[in-house]
């Protein structure tokens, strides 16, 4: 999926890959930032707790707000998204929640830049780099991961009914 924030004048990419194999999150990471272009933020979240494509896309959407508006809890913008998507202000939550980890199997990766071509290249490049396949099922709610993200966000039938009278899915 690849948008243009008209508003903010930036690209966003976001893809999904099931069956990953990285041993070496850390390592794995700062050879991504290495090699990354100039201008692109990446960030990767483990795609079991991620409520579609919309979820991180919105994470986006309140990032950047919080950096134009001078609210930003973190320093750079791939964090801030990383708390925004995870609905935690501390950033080792965050990560514990929904960063990649050596045993992170299906994960979503986030692209953010200023010009459509790097935007594109970076997600081809990182395809190549995980090993893993492009498959954006693995953003798709199912019943097993709805419930696992209710509980991992400790989301009531309340507050669920509270939000909306629509189905779970367009509420998550």
């Amino acid at each position: 999926m690849l948008k243009y924030i008209e508003e903010f004048g930036k690209y966003v990419a976001i893809e999904g890959f099931k069956n990953a194999k990285i041993k070496d999150v850390k390592k794995f990471l700062e050879e991504i930032q290495k090699e990354k272009p100039s201008n692109v933020k990446i960030q990767f979240f483990d795609a079991e707790f991620v409520a579609t494509w919309r979820h991180l896309y919105f994470a986006v959407l309140n990032a950047l707000t919080a950096f134009k508006n001078k609210y930003n809890i973190s320093k750079s913008f791939e964090m801030e998204a990383m708390l925004y998507a995870s609905a935690q202000r501390q950033i080792r939550k965050a990560m514990g929640l929904l960063g990649i980890k050596p045993n992170t199997i299906n994960m979503a990766v986030l692209v953010v830049g200023d010009k459509k071509e790097k935007v594109k290249a970076t997600i081809s490049a990182i395809s190549k780099r995980i090993n893993a396949q492009a498959d954006d099922k693995v953003l798709e709610l199912s019943k097993q991961k709805i419930a696992i993200i209710r509980k991992t966000f400790e989301i009531s039938d309340t507050e669920l009914e509270a939000i909306t009278k629509e189905e779970i899915e367009k509420t998550l």
